[in-house]
């Protein structure tokens, strides 16, 4: 007998462990949502809404949002523990292709695009300090598609991927050492903003007066600034990524997420609300670079650059920490259940990490790099990070209907208002980007889309594999 469950045991496919602690899962939040968004769709919001109050409403608005969304995936994740995110609870609610979706875009872009796009700026701001890594010029251009799409290698895409490789070698070997980057870099990267927002308010040289400059707002143009600040508060949901190796996720997950995303927010608005007290609204939506640059030139003078890149660095790197982390979570959950590549299930045997996934993820987001499609992708996908976090939020509902005696940990707060809120925002923000920028959420619905072909040729193959195993297993 021994023998027999010992062999039962090395026939079982190997798991991922339960290493993290609710503050792990917190920094992952942290590192996750505070990237580059940050410094760069404040003017995009402020275009749309160039009064000051209003302004800072939809950042508040979309905090608010962020929180209620938070609740909502903290029950979701407390039901059910695994690793993916809202791949998991779409698949509960709406079945597998809705989930499928979720997933593919999140390996097309949502994951993958957004670590292209940060490590590309990431080099930017290493150029500070080394410009020859930085430097754009190509050593070989490669066609793909003539005159559309080509892979070029230079200084800047070599270096942009070095980070990415030097992220998924760092996650592929544990969760432990993975876990202490991430935190250190977490802890860094709120120090410094905390540290600036701090410098900038007691030392700046701004006018309170900015805070409360009128202007006209259409009530479209405040709906549509909350896609990109939606956009930019996404990642509040990463702890749900790893919820499969979180101890006691039913009462750590809800814990990280209220403590991750109330630090975002509160992080948010202290650093917009610096933004105006040192630049109006108007002159706001006017910056076509990193605001955190152009707020440092007004604070610091001539040592603005060198202390900027720095904290930009430091802000980067840990994003991409916690996107390496999360994002392969995702691709594993899916081949686990036979809806991708199933290499990507496979945990390695020492690490206990989805090591082909995120080798995979790291493949494509180099792909990216040399591509230089990664930008116009992550635009395009804000669009479906509000369409799926919703489903995801609607998705509490229906298995509240369905699940009525299911044991749950955490109850969402506020239920169901909070949640319901969120939800129907989700719809407003959703059919009123459908109206006012077509083009855009055009293309987000069509990258959706693509993988429609993709998820039936996924679930033939699935099929085909299941009817196999049924007929063997019969004889």
């Amino acid at each position: 007998m021994p023998r027999a469950s010992e062999a039962n045991r090395a026939a079982a496919p190997l798991a991922l462990e339960r290493r993290l602690g609710p503050l792990d899962a917190a920094a992952i939040i942290v590192s996750n949502v505070i990237g580059g968004g940050i410094l760069f769709t404040p003017p995009q919001v402020a275009a749309l809404v160039p009064h000051a109050g209003l302004f800072l409403s939809t950042w508040v608005a979309g905090g608010a949002l962020a929180f209620a969304g938070a609740m909502a995936y903290a029950e979701l994740a407390a039901l059910r523990p695994r690793a993916g995110g809202e791949y998991v609870y779409l698949r509960e609610a709406f079945g597998d292709r809705a989930a499928f979706l979720t997933g593919w875009t999140s390996f097309v872009a949502g994951f993958s695009g957004a670590i292209a796009t940060s490590a590309v700026v990431m080099v930017f701001y290493l150029g500070r300090f080394v410009p020859a890594l930085a430097t754009s010029a190509s050593w070989l251009v490669v066609p793909i598609v003539p005159g559309a799409i080509s892979l070029t290698f230079s200084p800047q895409t070599l270096t942009a991927i070095a980070i990415i490789a030097a992220m998924a070698w760092l996650h592929r070997r544990g969760v432990a050492p993975g876990r202490i980057v991430g935190n250190m870099l977490a802890s860094l990267k709120v120090t410094a903003f905390a540290l600036f927002i701090a410098v900038g308010f007691a030392w700046g040289s701004g006018s309170l007066s900015h805070l409360s400059e009128p202007a006209r707002v259409v009530p479209g143009s405040w709906l549509l600034a909350l896609i990109p600040v939606m956009f930019t508060y996404s990642g509040w949901n990463a702890a749900t990524y790893v919820a499969e190796e979180i101890r006691d996720p039913g009462r750590n997950v809800p814990r990280a997420l209220a403590m991750g995303t109330a630090a975002v927010v509160l992080i948010y608005l202290l650093l917009n609300a610096l933004y105006l007290y040192v630049i109006p609204a108007r002159e706001l939506a006017a910056v076509d670079r990193s605001v955190l640059d152009v707020i440092a030139d007004r604070l610091l003078g001539g040592y603005a650059g060198n202390i900027m890149g720095v904290v930009s660095v430091i802000s980067l790197a840990a994003s991409i920490s916690a996107m390496t982390l999360a994002g392969p979570r995702v691709y594993y959950s899916m081949a686990r259940d036979g809806l991708f590549f199933r290499r990507t299930a496979v945990v390695h045997p020492r690490y206990r990490t989805p090591s082909s996934a995120i080798v995979a993820q790291a493949a494509w987001s180099a792909l990216l790099v040399l591509t230089a499609t990664a930008d116009a992708l992550v635009t395009y996908t804000g669009f479906a990070i509000v369409l799926f976090s919703g489903m995801a939020v609607i998705a509490l509902f229906v298995l509240r209907r369905r699940q009525p005696d299911a044991p749950r940990p955490f109850r969402a707060w506020g239920y169901p208002v909070a949640p319901a809120i969120y939800a129907l925002a989700s719809v407003a923000i959703l059919v009123n980007g459908l109206y006012r920028a077509p083009a855009a959420t055009g293309a987000g619905m069509l990258i959706i889309a693509a993988g429609l072909p993709v998820y039936f040729a996924f679930s033939r193959r699935s099929a085909v594999v299941s009817g196999q195993w049924e007929v063997g297993s019969r004889r």
